[in-house]
């Protein structure tokens, strides 16, 4: 997938859900449960219980969702992340030698970054965008409003600390998409297989972006 390709599809769909569970049976429960409720967009974190499966499956499942991986954390685990069919891939930090393995097989690659100096780093080294992470404990919608005067030509991702409530004001405050975890799937509703529900809470967050251009 061209770069250019990857941003349309944040452009488009503006949401990534992020799963990350000990038991592929959930993680395949929950991917289908968000997929139902418009959500097209989906990341696997590498430490998912056979993530590796749990992708190479979910694309052959839905395949009208892009399915991704994150959590990746050193070159060994990039090469599988690819192998295994993963369409986008994140990592919780910059490595330009897992940024420059990525894009040379024409993989989307959003690092980690924090500091501006991290973000342009991560972009300059070839990052299709930066994940902006934990954006919660810099400041939220702010620091993301803040980044915009010097570096709004970097398309942005936050995630750790995004919400059904505040996801929108990221993407008014200039970030191309935001990542949802824990404010998507609820504990006690995976506990308890309400994927009726969180396939609700998809449909009424996606219904927040029906109109954006």
């Amino acid at each position: 997938m061209s770069n250019q390709s990857w941003l349309t599809l944040l452009q488009e769909y503006r949401i990534i859900a992020v799963i990350r569970t000990s038991d592929q049976s959930l993680g395949r429960q929950m991917a289908q449960a968000v997929a139902g409720g418009g959500i097209k967009l989906i990341e696997i974190t590498w430490n998912t219980d056979a993530a590796a499966d749990l992708i190479r499956h979910l694309r052959q499942a839905l395949p009208d969702c892009t399915i991704g991986t994150g959590t990746l954390l050193n070159l060994e685990q990039v090469h599988q992340a690819i192998e295994a069919g993963a369409e986008f891939l994140f990592t919780p930090h910059t490595n330009t030698t897992l940024i420059n393995t990525a894009t040379q097989a024409g993989v989307p690659i959003i690092p980690g970054a924090l500091s501006p100096s991290e973000i342009v780093t991560a972009w300059d080294a070839g990052a299709s965008c930066v994940k902006v992470f934990p954006i919660q404990a810099v400041g939220g919608v702010n620091y993301i409003k803040a980044l915009q005067g010097p570096l709004g030509h970097i398309p942005l991702i936050p995630t750790g600390g995004v919400t059904l409530a505040n996801a929108k004001d990221f993407i008014t405050a200039g970030a191309i998409a935001v990542g949802l975890a824990g404010d998507l799937f609820p504990k006690s509703l995976i506990a308890s297989g309400d994927w009726q529900a969180i396939t609700q809470r998809a449909k009424n967050l996606r219904s927040q972006f029906s109109r954006d251009p």
